[in-house]
């Protein structure tokens, strides 16, 4: 079974990592290339480093020929019309702004935590929520942890800002420096309190920093909060994940680079017993298991394909 498929916004960093995956996935075929600024060109311009660059980019549009799934890579709030049009023409999407992701008619996108199977139309997690949840969700869910007062600080990668110009992105403004934004008021963070809540927490509270840092790729996110058991973290982080193929529970702190072009996450726990706090860290491709590799790993499982079709590439390093 082969899949008509279109990526609409093609031309941003996560429609190229999504064209890259599905170009060695035997199950979707890429019969369509959206990209508004760039209609009428072709792969090569906005994406020199795929191979087949002569491919033409067309509209961003629901009416872009017979489809079976559509992977939609557009800035955030440009998915809403697209994507309830596309699922009257009956395709299947996969949505990886966050247009959908509080819509309970759509599943929620990370396997591991959330049951994606069989669904119809999926919202993708942020690459934030995404290592966050990772990192403290079975804990949270076990009640070996409060899920109210958790602190979590991360660091991304440039490209999880997305490709638009901005001053702020500019070499010059990122280079040799570490800074914070959003601070308090990150859209994120509301997602992130949801994923606890849909895990069980009756309420869950979190203090959200995310930082950027001047490298291309890779998010690391470190999670504190009180411990409320005896339960050994990792144990629980171990058990929670046996049957998740991208998700590895290590003995030592992660590092980004070990995972980036990657749909792996790392991910470990230590305690810190003199304040009674668990502090647990995950380290992912904002691109990869952030990105467009969790967008293929849902889609996979939607369509009855093996999870891990397509996704099976090792991280580069160095």
């Amino acid at each position: 079974m082969t899949l008509k498929t279109a990526v609409l916004g093609a031309s941003g960093f996560a429609g190229g990592e999504l064209i890259r995956i599905l170009d060695d996935h035997d199950g979707f075929d890429l019969v369509h290339l959206g990209a508004h600024s760039h209609e009428g060109g072709t792969l090569a311009d906005v994406h020199p480093q795929l191979r087949n660059g002569t491919r033409p980019l067309g509209a961003i549009s629901a009416e872009v020929g017979p489809l079976d799934i559509a992977f939609l890579a557009l800035p955030h709030g440009a998915s809403a019309a697209l994507g309830r049009e596309l699922r009257e023409q009956g395709v299947k999407v996969v949505d990886l702004g966050s247009d959908y992701r509080f819509d309970p008619q759509w599943r929620y996108g990370l396997p591991e935590l959330f049951d994606v199977k069989d669904g119809s139309a999926v919202a993708s997690p942020g690459c934030y929520p995404t290592a966050i949840l990772l990192a403290i969700g079975p804990l949270v869910q076990a009640g070996v942890v409060s899920a109210t007062g958790i602190v979590a600080d991360c660091m991304s990668g440039v490209t999880g800002a997305g490709r638009s110009l901005k001053d702020e992105l500019l070499f010059g403004e990122v280079a040799e420096g570490v800074r914070a934004y959003g601070i308090a008021n990150h859209r994120h963070r509301a997602e992130i309190e949801m994923g606890l809540e849909l895990l069980g927490a009756t309420e869950a509270i979190v203090t959200f920093t995310p930082h950027l840092v001047p490298m291309q790729r890779g998010l690391l996110a470190t999670v504190t909060t009180q411990l409320l058991t005896d339960d050994n973290p990792s144990e629980v982080l171990a058990a929670a994940y046996t049957e998740a193929p991208f998700v590895e529970v290590i003995d030592r702190p992660p590092q980004t680079r070990w995972t980036v072009g990657s749909n792996r996450a790392l991910v470990a726990a230590f305690v810190d017993e003199r304040q009674g706090v668990v502090i647990a860290q995950c380290a992912i491709d904002n691109l990869g298991k952030g990105a467009a590799g969790q967008a293929v790993q849902a889609a996979n499982l939607m369509v009855g394909y093996d999870e891990t079709e397509g996704l099976t590439t090792s991280g580069w390093m160095p």
